[in-house]
């Protein structure tokens, strides 16, 4: 009996020894929260807040307007292979007056009606007689040499850029009937078929004049139905649809040249 009320006393004090030591443990406290600053809203950059940019004037009294596009919207878009990228360094845009090399790649595939016979490029028109377009390497302003880029037979013409002693411009020769039609940029032909583009950027050297072109292709021969100079840039413009394009604008300012690319709709 002495040992049982014994173990029997003792037995309160190990059950409340448990609850003892959970009642002396430490409590959790909250920490304080820590204020941080407010972040400063975004700051697009210059050339986004230049309302100047933001139209085109199309007379008489339409204004097209121009919106900020997105850049992988852009990319995933096809650029024609005549349409020759920007250079990306001094060394590529060296390589790229080397054009006579690259015209011999070309004459490869062009056919027998495009051949070139010492300084002449020579073009045979199905109904018409042969165009010779023939270099002048003089040291002045009478230097001109003809290259020819490229076939285009969905719009039935040769692509041939003009490069003057300074800056050039391009040349469409019909295939039919020799017409030629001057342009300040390669072509870039809507998905229809029915309209075709050219935009040009020299916003820098300003040796050739920075716009856009839309041309129609309804009748036989292309035709201009609007063309603007302006004082930005306008490179490789690409179809969004048959009536819209995106590209990248350049502008000139504080020294150096801007881009952002933007959308624009030129067909009514």
């Amino acid at each position: 009996m002495f040992r049982f009320r014994t173990v029997a006393t003792a037995l309160p004090l190990v059950v409340a020894l448990p609850a003892c030591s959970l009642r002396m443990q430490p409590t959790e406290k909250s920490r304080p929260s820590v204020a941080l600053p407010p972040l400063p809203a975004p700051k697009p950059p210059r050339i986004y807040r230049l309302q100047h940019l933001d139209t085109l004037v199309q007379l008489p009294g339409r204004v097209l307007h121009i919106y900020p596009a997105m850049r992988p919207v852009y990319e995933r878009l096809q650029s024609p292979e005549w349409v020759a990228a920007k250079p990306a360094s001094a060394t590529e845009e060296d390589s790229f007056l080397d054009f006579a090399a690259e015209e011999r790649n070309r004459l490869t595939k062009a056919g027998a009606r495009v051949q070139r016979t010492g300084r002449a490029l020579r073009l045979r028109p199905t109904a018409a007689p042969e165009v010779r377009l023939v270099n002048n390497p003089a040291e002045d302003e009478r230097n001109v040499a003809y290259e020819y880029l490229a076939t285009l037979p969905s719009i039935h013409q040769w692509l041939v850029s003009v490069h003057l002693y300074e800056g050039g411009y391009y040349m469409l020769v019909d295939q039919r009937s020799g017409r030629r039609t001057q342009l300040m940029a390669p072509p870039v032909i809507a998905p229809d078929g029915r309209h075709f583009v050219c935009g040009n950027s020299d916003v820098l050297a300003r040796f050739e004049p920075s716009g856009l072109q839309l041309w129609s292709l309804d009748d036989k021969a292309p035709r201009l139905l609007w063309e603007r100079q302006t004082e930005w840039g306008c490179t490789q413009p690409r179809w969004l649809d048959s009536k819209t394009i995106l590209f990248e604008q350049d502008f000139f300012d504080k020294g150096d040249v801007d881009t952002r690319v933007v959308r624009l709709t030129v067909v009514p």
